[in-house]
């Protein structure tokens, strides 16, 4: 069903957003709903979206020289509305790697682009439901939050894999916990809002590597309590642009969890893990 035609309040019309890792998945959804608000939306990723577009950045968001040169592109737009940092990958490239693009580089791209980021805009970000455990592992998360150099943090995840491990729990981490920290600079400078959504597996492209690493069964146990299956990219997409929507403008620093319930269950014990957690 087509509801963008009565949902022009959300306010996207004729506005200029970025969306990071717009070309599959979530992030092709989100471009895609965008453009049907009536936004201009520019696209970076590592391969050219299929979804209309009004710009397109090819980037490595692992490499600090590209991210920097995208950026410099971005600054040249003058003024970005609403950004969306969709772009990840998953453990299957490595802890290193991982952490390098779910977490440096993405918060490089958007540290670098903030002077043109307008006063009041929306800034939404793709966590993951597996970065649940962030305040468990607060202190070593606000270790590497106060690295703010991409090369620095570089060598901070190679000399502590221990605290990395298969860098993919803990580079979601870190988008919450930054997000959640900068909420307030951000706020009260330039009353700009920040937040993380936290999505359960979805059926995307992503999930291809992940599936097969972890085998297929894993994911026919694991809970969805809402929906009974695997969400979809415009599930997933929707809560991102509601978010980020001004409607929207008495939230920042939140992690909208988009996992059904899974969360919640588990931390309350009204789910039962133990299918999926060995016990």
């Amino acid at each position: 069903m087509n509801v963008t035609g009565s949902l022009d309040g959300l306010g996207y019309g004729g506005t200029t957003v970025v969306v990071t890792g717009g070309s599959s998945g979530m992030g092709d959804a989100t471009v895609r709903i965008l453009g049907e608000l009536g936004a201009e939306v520019h696209v970076v990723d590592v391969q050219a979206p299929a979804a209309p577009h009004a710009g397109y950045h090819e980037t490595d968001i692992g490499d600090p020289a590209g991210v920097a040169a995208t950026a410099d592109a971005l600054r040249g737009l003058g003024r970005i509305d609403s950004y969306f940092s969709c772009a990840g990958i998953s453990h299957t490239f490595g802890p290193l790697q991982c952490m390098l693009v779910n977490y440096v580089g993405a918060r490089q791209l958007l540290e670098r682009t903030l002077p043109v980021i307008a006063d009041g805009a929306g800034i939404a970000i793709i966590a993951s439901q597996a970065g649940m455990m962030w305040q468990a592992n607060l202190a070593t998360n606000l270790e590497l939050l106060a690295i703010d150099d991409p090369v620095e943090a570089r060598a901070w995840c190679e000399a502590n894999p221990d605290k990395i491990k298969d860098g993919y729990s803990v580079s979601k981490e870190m988008l919450i916990v930054y997000a959640m920290h900068r909420c307030v600079p951000l706020g009260e400078e330039r009353r700009i809002r920040i937040n993380c959504t936290a999505p359960c597996p979805t059926r995307t492209a992503f999930m291809t590597p992940t599936m097969a690493a972890l085998g297929e069964e894993f994911f026919e146990r694991f809970p969805y309590p809402a929906l009974g299956r695997m969400a979809t990219p415009e599930e997933q997409a929707w809560p991102l642009v509601l978010l980020n929507s001004p409607l929207n403008n008495t939230v920042s620093g939140v992690v909208l969890y988009t996992d059904q319930g899974f969360t919640g269950g588990a931390f309350t014990g009204s789910l039962d893990t133990s299918s999926i957690m060995g016990g």
